[in-house]
């Protein structure tokens, strides 16, 4: 091989003792991925212990960005006139903040004084012995100072990043830890989804998030520590994995990957190969032998009826064969495509049944309440009949793209756009986009990659050469980041490179949409003419080369039980409850009688401030009996 390492062996084992054999009991003690309990931060790489810093923060608003010159980098008094007390992870502009201020505020900072309880608890020892800080995202931009002195900083605001603090620590005394985060609202080229640039929420924009808005945590790694883990499919019986790793992997290091199916106590097989040279990554491919049995290999495969998951321990050893460092991860055994017109789960088609879900909640915005109620979300979700998800404009919390592997969800991975088409907001977009899809690319829940919106960012793009060339790049650029699954151009409007063709339609009438979805002429019709948009479905010249079709907004049907918003809408409103049942089913017979729609979306899961188009709440309720809308959308009497 040409990547670093050598294959030591690749056979089927009868149990992964071998890979753990010189590590004593450090391996045993690691969770299973599979079986957490939803808490952790980054589910798909777990060590046995971290330490959460979520909580009371000392918070300033920096309106005058007065603070760098007055020395805030080294922390401050707790008494001091503006300084006020937040709760993290929720953004100020939050009522479960704290703080609780919807207005302009770009630049925004946090201390807390880091303290040797935090450092046990985060597993810190002289086999672990540096310290890392994690932040699960800071919108927009992040700088952050250890006792005044500068450790770093990022951009990106739904992206995470990660601090060595190990030189910036001594043994047993108080650090203050410092977070200055910037977020211009009126700065169009951050990728900012569904936030508004206005003071007041409007139209189908909501209430901004600035500052941290995911956990923040500690972890204590040993001086050589497996960074990052990317599984992609490799074909029926095997997976790729590539360890990213922190810290020297010096040559003659063995990197091992075992796998077990836990749901029936087997183990599936491991592989172990060995550096030949100084590397900071490793490339495995490990077999799983009891897959090429074709007659047997829906046994282990993951689908949203059957979301089996399989264990992985990873860890990497010295040329001695000591334990340097290990994790917990899972994988799920299943494949992604597009063919003749269907889209493929595990080789065979499969009919998505989606829901548009803002993850946005009344009283912390962006951020979930709990992780509780990331997995209740997902629960929702299964309950009300869907199969399937898309994150609307929006990089979720990892903890719910764990819940949807676990329960069985396929998840639409979407990136937050910019409103602005400079060089600026390309550059932005793109290095965010290319971080989210790197964190991302493991989940086997996520099956489609969306890169744009409605043309947002690139509002003209039908005619102008270098939007369309952005649009076609990005696109392009995703599938080079993972060739594993299809990529969606511009979901709704003015395609071009796109795996697959996605519509959006809010027509409320159900004879009228079934009319406009019923056979190959309608096909032709939006496919290679003016969609029901009002715009060009394909543009540049790009022709319809067969590919799946999407109705992937529709509905949005507005019905408001007890006190109603007067600002409240929809695309369409109900006048009661059976009224809102009744338009629901017409809408999905329509979608049911399609002889092409190979998927849809219903606009959307929950009430998100103005709109009350939600099949729930905003409180996470059900407009009516949940028996009766999971009627409505899977067609079951």
């Amino acid at each position: 091989m040409d990547l670093g390492f050598t294959a030591l062996y690749s056979r089927a084992v009868t149990t992964t003792t071998h890979a753990a054999a010189d590590a004593g009991t450090a391996l045993d003690r690691l969770p299973l991925a599979s079986r957490q309990d939803g808490t952790y931060p980054r589910p798909q790489q777990l060590r046995e212990r971290w330490a959460s810093l979520d909580g009371p923060w000392d918070f300033r608003h920096d309106d005058a960005d007065a603070g760098l010159d007055a020395g805030w980098a080294s922390g401050w008094a707790a008494d001091a006139a503006d300084s006020r007390e937040i709760t993290v992870p929720f953004p100020p502009e939050s009522v479960a903040s704290g703080i609780a201020e919807p207005g302009f505020h770009p630049v925004v900072w946090y201390a807390r004084t880091i303290r040797p309880a935090d450092l046990e608890a985060a597993g810190r020892s002289a086999a672990a012995p540096r310290v890392l800080l994690h932040l699960g995202a800071v919108d927009y931009r992040a700088t952050v100072w250890v006792d005044g002195a500068l450790v770093g900083a990022h951009e990106g605001g739904h992206t995470p990043f990660t601090l060595d603090l190990t030189a910036h620590l001594g043994d047993g005394t108080e650090h203050r830890l410092v977070v200055r985060a910037e977020d211009d609202p009126h700065d169009l080229t951050q990728p900012r989804g569904k936030q508004d640039w206005h003071e007041d929420a409007h139209a189908i924009w909501y209430r901004r998030t600035t500052g941290i808005w995911q956990t923040v945590w500690l972890e204590a790694v040993p001086t050589t520590s497996v960074d990052h883990l990317r599984w992609v499919p490799a074909g029926p019986s095997a997976v790729d994995l590539t360890v990213r790793f922190r810290g020297p992997v010096v040559p003659g290091s063995r990197v091992r990957v075992a796998l077990r199916f836990d749901e029936r106590d087997e183990d599936l097989g491991a592989v172990e190969v060995t550096t030949v040279r100084a590397t900071s990554t490793v490339d495995v491919t490990v077999p799983i032998a009891r897959q090429r049995n074709g007659q047997a290999e829906d046994e282990l495969t993951w689908s949203p009826e059957k979301p089996r998951l399989v264990d992985a321990v990873v860890s990497v050893h010295d040329a001695g064969g000591a334990l340097l460092d290990a994790v917990s991860s899972y994988i799920g055994v299943r494949s992604i495509g597009v063919a003749h017109g269907a889209f493929l789960l595990n080789g065979q088609p499969y009919d998505v049944r989606s829901v548009l879900n803002q993850g946005y909640w009344p009283d912390s915005h962006l951020t979930a309440p709990s992780s509780d109620a990331l997995r209740r979300e997902a629960e929702l979700v299964k309950e009300l009949g869907f199969n399937a998800c898309r994150v609307h404009q929006k990089i979720e919390d990892p903890r719910f793209l764990f819940w949807a592997d676990r329960l069985g969800i396929l998840v639409w991975g979407e990136t937050p756009g910019a409103y602005e088409f400079s060089p600026t907001a390309v550059q932005r977009l793109a290095r965010e986009w290319m971080e989210a899809v790197d964190r991302d690319v493991s989940h086997p829940s996520i099956v489609t990659w969306v890169p744009f919106n409605e043309s947002w960012g690139i509002q003209h793009v039908a005619d102008d050469p270098a939007q369309q060339a952005y649009s076609r790049a990005l696109t392009d650029l995703t599938r080079a980041l993972d060739p594993s699954r299809p990529v969606i151009s511009n979901d709704g409007w003015e395609q071009q490179n796109t795996d697959i063709v996605t519509v959006h339609d809010y027509e409320g009438d159900g004879a009228a949409l079934a009319r406009s979805y019923a056979d190959d002429a309608a096909r032709e019709r939006i496919v290679t003419g003016i969609a029901p948009s009002g715009r060009r479905q394909l543009v540049a010249g790009w022709a319809d080369a067969g590919q799946p079709v999407m109705l992937t907004e529709f509905g949005g049907v507005n019905y408001q039980p007890g006190a109603a918003r007067a600002d409240g809408w929809g695309y369409t409103s109900a006048a009661d409850g059976d009224d809102w049942v009744a338009r629901i089913t017409a809408l999905y017979d329509a979608v049911r009688a399609s002889d092409f729609l190979a998927g849809s979306c219903w606009t959307q899961l929950t009430d998100t401030m103005q709109e009350t188009n939600g099949l729930l709440t905003a409180d996470r309720e059900p407009k009516v009996p949940i028996e009766q809308i999971r009627r409505a959308v899977t067609g079951e009497r």
